[in-house]
């Protein structure tokens, strides 16, 4: 019996199975893989969605009555504040000048003590001090003022990002209509992709190899928030399928607030700007709620091209691109053809404020980050949005880098020196608190390179002596501020050391000179034969207790400045001097909060007494003899003598350094001049580095040293031309301060030899 043939029901069976199967094994890993995305979609979106860089701001300008402060200092800080003057002024970040009288309105700021909000005030000034502030809304006088601090810089995530985070009800109506009108009409109706779109993206196949055009707003954020920049079929897909998980999970306004802290808006050197927040900043000087319809178009229209439309580079390009958001806009109703015709005719104008992407301050930036990673992970500092402020005076650090450059130019112009053969740097210090006000590592100031202020260790000549000098006033049974030293030939032997014969810069012995003098006049000899006597570790120690924290090589020369130490290891020593003989650590950091203005950790002033009250007077008084007499004295030129300011000038072999250290009634500031290379910049101390100390300090209105006397210290008459003690009732004598275990009656004379015969050099060396 043949055979039965199989049905065509049986013969299909086998190929359906075999579908089913094939079918069965697709749907399994794409589903898996739609679950992965998934995962991924809702992990990175509810964690951490973006890596905030610390912000770093500036100390704020603070106003309150009876603030020394010149009209025209307001306005220059004002400025640097990046505050517009207008003819009326009607928003935050505005002012206006009348004379003496300055109408702001402030920026609204988040402190480290809580928020402060916009305000309009009048602030009144008179004979170079504020004579009142009163609130305009209001009529209320205030007591304080705080103007909203400059951003100095950032500690950047490993990619660069830099970025505002706003909510979306501080964006204006205008720039989501604007966004809505240019980049996704359809966002409010579509579940993430747009069909529309997609279909646009296929046809492209048929013509190139990439996909292009379309995407909503979803997927562009899909993209920038999950994918990479390549331009794929694989790549295109999945951004659509993460855009449709995302708006599973997600409100529209989820959705649109994370883009508009996404997007890119082009770079800042090494700063990559994204988000409106930052871009509305960055372009206009002003926060995202202030921005006007025209301002908003403009941004929206750079999110085709930050680079083609940059509107600092090609105005023309930016005009044409923002109008025709303009013209969107006015298509879907978004504005009235009023508002229309007034947005398109505004000229582009984006803020003067210089580019931040390198901090302006590199030099001080470093010093704030290298005490930041004392009590941060660097993590930390480069996700987290801290919040530090600093103690820089922007006002301070500018003249500051203005003194060191033009001084520079001018002393190689003068000295028939190659362009760029020197450098220097500048520390300027708060006497009261030991805050860093001012810090220059280089005469390129925006350089981001070799920090000098902080690392060039160079010898110091002879700023090392004032503390040869305090070793010695601490024992005031043996020495005051007149007692005799010998400045004639010294030899000092040492073993295992080569036999040491200092001298004099003028290369002459002056005899017997009383010990002001002998600093005031900074000879050498003289100073070194007192340090040997002292004991030189003696010396050394007393170094250490000014603030000088590196081991001091124990050896004679050390007593003439073969020491290496850096302008800011010079500034404490001498900031110890400043304070009266206590001791303060520097601090760059007040205060350091949470991106939402929470404290998180205090900078506190730290003090702790270092030497002798007593002695510590006398040597001030002998440092402002430097000035007033000495060395130092062409300070006379910069600075009204009435300031009564203290110093010392240092000078190395073969003038290869040349120093300032000196201080004021508020500030100490060191000035480093020197060459990489250390070879001769042919400048002393007082014809190099009190230059610039001294266009410097003028332009800061120092105040006027006054030292609080000790009850032991007691005024006594001194020769006005041998410099030394006499009695009272004697002629041609200026006070003198000693303390009143100095004093013996056996030394005090009137016009009596001393010690062997009063040279005929001593004839009017006061006045040399």
């Amino acid at each position: 019996m043949p055979k039965s043939s199989p049905t065509k029901k049986s013969r299909l069976r086998p190929s359906w199975r075999v579908l089913g199967l094939l079918l069965l094994g697709f749907c399994i890993p794409l589903l898996a893989y739609v679950a992965y995305l998934d995962r991924v979609v809702v992990s990175q979106f509810e964690g951490k969605r973006f890596s905030l860089p610390a912000r770093v701001y500036a100390q704020p300008l603070e106003l309150y009555p009876n603030k020394t402060l010149s009209a025209t200092r307001l306005n220059e800080e004002l400025s640097q504040l990046n505050y517009a003057e207008r003819s009326h002024v009607t928003q935050a970040g505005e002012f206006k000048r009348s004379g003496a009288t300055f109408e702001l309105y402030t920026r609204p700021f988040t402190y480290w003590d809580g928020d402060q909000d916009a305000r309009h005030v009048r602030v009144f000034l008179h004979n170079g001090r504020i004579s009142k502030i009163v609130d305009i809304a209001s009529n209320i006088p205030l007591d304080l003022l705080r103007l909203d601090p400059i951003k100095i810089g950032g500690i950047y995530p490993n990619q660069g990002e830099d970025r505002i985070l706003v909510r979306l009800q501080q964006v204006p109506p205008a720039l989501i209509n604007a966004l809505i009108a240019t980049e996704d009409r359809r966002f409010y109706q579509h579940h993430g992709i747009d069909p529309k779109a997609i279909l646009r993206a296929f046809a492209t196949l048929f013509t190139s190899n990439r996909v292009q055009g379309g995407s909503t707003l979803t997927q562009q954020l899909v993209k920038n928030f999950y994918l990479t920049r390549e331009r794929t079929i694989r790549r295109k897909v999945k951004e659509m399928m993460m855009a449709l998980l995302l708006e599973m999970h997600y409100s529209k306004n989820d959705i649109l607030e994370t883009y508009l802290n996404e997007v890119y808006f082009g770079q800042d050197r090494n700063r990559a700007i994204h988000g409106f927040g930052l871009a509305s900043q960055f372009y206009f000087s002003r926060s995202i709620e202030h921005i006007e319809l025209h301002q908003a178009a403009l941004l929206v229209g750079l999110l085709k091209g930050p680079v083609y439309y940059n509107p600092r580079k090609h105005s023309k390009r930016a005009k044409a691109r923002r109008n025709l958001v303009l013209a969107a806009m006015h298509d879907e109703k978004f504005i009235s053809d009023r508002e229309f015709q007034q947005a398109s005719e505004h000229n582009i104008e984006v803020s003067a404020l210089p580019n931040r992407g390198q901090s302006p301050y590199p030099a001080f930036l470093d010093l704030v980050v290298r005490q930041l990673k004392r009590d941060y992970r660097e993590a930390d500092l480069r996700s987290e949005g801290l919040r530090i402020f600093t103690s820089l005076d922007p006002y301070a650090q500018s003249h500051a880098e203005k003194s060191l450059r033009t001084q520079l130019a001018q002393l190689e112009q003068s000295r028939k020196l190659p362009t760029q053969h020197l450098q220097g740097s500048v520390v300027l210090i708060n006497i009261a608190d030991g805050e860093v006000v001012a810090l220059v590592g280089d005469r390129n100031t925006g350089f981001q390179g070799f920090n000098r202020a902080l690392d060039a260790s160079r010898q110091i000549g002879s700023l090392i002596k004032p503390a040869i000098y305090l070793t010695a006033l601490e024992q005031p049974q043996r020495y005051n501020l007149t007692s005799p030293l010998d400045d004639d030939l010294f030899i000092w032997n040492e073993p295992g050391i080569s036999e040491w014969q200092p001298q004099n810069y003028d290369k002459q012995f002056h005899g017997e000179v009383p010990l002001w003098r002998s600093l005031a006049l900074s000879y050498n000899v003289a100073a070194a034969r007192l340090g040997t006597e002292l004991g030189v570790d003696r010396v050394m120690a007393t170094a250490r207790r000014l603030g000088i924290e590196k081991t001091l090589p124990n050896y004679a020369s050390g007593l003439l400045g073969t020491v290496h130490l850096t302008p800011l290891e010079v500034a404490q020593m001498y900031h110890t001097i400043a304070s009266g003989g206590f001791r303060t650590p520097f601090r760059a950091i007040r205060e350091v909060t949470t991106m939402h203005g929470e404290p998180l950790n205090r900078y506190p002033l730290k003090v702790s007494p270092a030497v002798d009250p007593s002695a510590n007077y006398l040597l001030t008084r002998g440092l402002q003899e430097v000035v007033s007499h000495g060395t130092a004295a062409g300070l006379s030129r910069y600075i009204d003598k009435n300031i009564n300011a203290a110093g010392k000038t240092g000078t190395t072999d073969e003038l290869r350094d040349s120093w300032f250290a000196g201080f004021t009634g508020d500030k100490v500031g060191v000035v480093w001049i020197g060459n990489d290379k250390n070879e001769s910049v042919k400048l002393t101390g007082a014809s190099g580095a009190l230059k610039v100390w001294g266009q410097t300090m003028a332009a800061l209105s120092p105040q006027p040293l006054k030292t609080l006397k000790p009850e032991n210290i007691v005024d006594l008459g001194v020769d006005a031309t041998t410099g030394f003690l006499l009695h009272d009732n004697c002629h041609n004598t200026r006070p003198f301060p000693f303390h009143q275990d100095s004093i013996n009656e056996n030394d005090q004379y009137c016009g009596q030899k001393r010690s062997g015969k009063i040279k005929s050099w001593f004839k009017n060396l006061f006045n040399r």
